[in-house]
């Protein structure tokens, strides 16, 4: 079989949409609204747009988990956002999220209204706000937050990277797949490294950080995202797997992993969620 040329980068690039993949739809290289339109607005003081990806989910298990503990104030309104019409490109959603990436989300229990983008930054708000799954030690938050921080720089090599070049990519080359393997092989034995000494990542408190991390890797060790189950070898992390099994028996985690979900069982979608009665009335 004739081997492609090698391919030599030119001298100033140029956008060409068709060769992204399975995304190409919604990825370009200029930011900015495409088309207006209004977001709707519910009665809550928490307005979540979003989707129920890996960050949109960790909005929501944290959303759940503060209902949970009783704080009544975190009650919300999450609509869904589908990326894969671009609906993340509308000028509504643009105006509280300018990297046009899910989640958003606004906060109208103050005045004027806050708006926050970056998932890791809703968490922190969020636990600061209701005084919740974030450690008041200073030591103990500045461990809270460097595993935060650790999973917002790790997971895009998880998915961007691998997730792309083994999954989604148009076609399949051995550099990329072997290069973010490697990686994503070296995050897992930096989380099974630390959980052989711990019930959660910062100890034997439930944080933020476990969280935003568990919708990347727990999900990743359990249920086999990407169908790379086998070729990752994730049964060898046992302390990862112990951990995410935990988490996923809360029972706000299995709430939070259901809203602004449109795809899988009907039982487990709540494509929008603006009370606790929306879990009962899909199932």
């Amino acid at each position: 079989m004739a081997r492609k040329p090698k391919y030599t980068p030119p001298k100033v690039w140029q956008w060409d949409m068709e060769s992204g993949g399975k995304f190409s739809n919604i990825n370009r290289p200029v930011a900015g609204p495409t088309h207006e339109k209004e977001l709707p607005v519910g009665k809550n003081p928490l307005q979540l747009y979003s989707l129920a990806t890996p960050n949109g989910v960790k909005v929501t298990i944290l959303l759940e988990e503060l209902l949970e503990l009783g704080r009544k104030d975190a009650e919300y309104d999450a609509y869904l956002i589908n990326i894969g019409e671009g609906e993340q490109f509308g000028s509504g959603f643009v105006a509280i999220n300018p990297n046009s990436k899910i989640p958003a989300l606004l906060d109208r229990s103050t005045s004027p209204p806050t708006r926050l983008f970056e998932s890791g930054a809703m968490l922190i708000y969020l636990a600061e706000k209701f005084d919740a799954f974030y450690p008041k030690d200073p030591s103990a938050r500045a461990e809270c937050l460097s595993w935060l921080m650790w999973q917002m720089g790790s997971a895009p090599f998880l998915g961007g990277g691998f997730g792309h070049f083994y999954a989604y990519a148009p076609e399949k080359y051995e550099y990329p797949i072997n290069r973010y393997t490697m990686e994503v092989k070296r995050q897992l034995d930096v989380l099974d490294r630390n959980l052989s000494t711990r019930r959660f990542l910062c100890g034997d408190e439930y944080t933020i950080a476990d969280m935003a991390t568990y919708p990347w890797y727990g999900v990743l060790v359990l249920h086999d995202i990407y169908e790379a189950q086998e070729f990752l070898d994730v049964a060898s992390y046992t302390n990862v797997v112990r951990w995410a099994r935990e988490i996923e028996e809360r029972p706000a985690v299995q709430r939070g992993r259901r809203v602004n979900r449109a795809w899988g069982p009907e039982e487990l979608r709540v494509p929008e969620r603006h009370s606790a009665s929306d879990f009962s009335s899909s199932t």
